[in-house]
């Protein structure tokens, strides 16, 4: 059981239980509220009610259910691994969980042969483990729990910022600025339901530090920190501040890059403190070939 604390008056319980536990989405935290997972004062909370803050909600997850997707022998680059957590340096093409059009092929998949039962089932028969996302066209650091103590204590880091992520990304343009940041609302975009949006009065907030590592002829190699981890968060902030990603084809230039199989974006190092031993864990994987090959062609054009 896990005992979660109102902060906002008046706050929807599964808006609130959703935000609390980042990687658990809505619908699935309506779920819990429907089987009475959850209980203020003993009594069973129900989707809409209105929270106050300061109110205690116990959380019971029930037993992680069958899960559907196969395991698949997928090979793996595994930067840390104990019987807590695993982190894995995710390729570009490598789609984290299945979904319609990905089946299977998925990390989730490699992760279910490499693991066995050992991995937390939050997120349900589709996501188990997985605690973060990255995007498909997007290499580098995710991290899984082995079980639901484990997951709930990486949520509650990605809720508080102790769970830090920092990506190295190429941007259009040049920068005026050595560095600064987006403070910007995301939310789905009003039209087209798979992109997101700056959307200030329905977004989610959204922070991301940036900072100049090198500046080229028509790009900028820079350092993304997240604050909060929003889909397509460092896509979207920069696009909105006129320099989208070098290859987005999504929220930049429609046309790709030679290449590039998409978004230069890659999730650099990782720290986290562990669930178990409460010791800080700091992890960096480089910048794969394909990335390095980029800044090779960006720099011979100086």
């Amino acid at each position: 059981m896990t005992t979660l604390t109102a902060d906002r008056d008046g706050e929807r319980a599964d808006v609130f239980l959703s935000r609390s536990v980042p990687e658990l989405t809505r619908s699935a935290a309506q779920r819990l509220l429907e089987q009475g997972a959850v209980l203020l004062d003993g009594r069973a909370v129900k989707k809409n009610d209105r929270l106050s803050p300061g109110a205690e909600l116990s959380l019971t997850l029930p037993d992680p259910e069958p899960v559907d997707a196969r395991p698949q022998d997928i090979p793996l680059d595994v930067i840390y691994e104990d019987g807590d957590v695993i982190v894995v340096n995710k390729p570009v093409g490598l789609v984290v969980h299945p979904a319609p059009g990905h089946p299977d092929g998925t990390l989730v998949n490699a992760l279910l042969y490499h693991c066995g039962t050992s991995l937390s089932g939050i997120n349900g028969q589709l996501r188990p483990g997985i605690v973060h996302r990255i995007d498909r066209d997007t290499s580098g650091l995710i991290i899984a729990a082995k079980h639901d103590r484990a997951h709930l204590a990486l949520a509650a880091q990605l809720q508080d910022h102790s769970l830090a992520r920092t990506y190295e990304a190429v941007a259009v343009g040049s920068l005026r600025e050595d560095g600064g940041t987006v403070s910007a609302p995301i939310g789905r975009h009003p039209v087209d339901r798979k992109r997101m949006a700056v959307d200030p009065k329905n977004g989610r907030e959204a922070v991301t530090h940036w900072s100049v590592l090198a500046r080229y002829p028509g790009c900028t190699h820079v350092e993304c920190r997240l604050e909060t981890g929003r889909t397509h968060q460092i896509r979207v902030h920069l696009a909105s501040i006129g320099h989208p990603l070098l290859g987005d084809t999504v929220y930049g230039a429609k046309k790709p890059v030679p290449g590039l199989a998409g978004q230069c974006l890659h999730a650099r190092r990782l720290k986290f403190v562990h669930p178990s031993t409460g010791k800080p864990v700091e992890l960096e994987c480089p910048l794969p070939p394909w990335f390095q090959a980029v800044l090779e062609k960006l720099a011979a054009r100086s």
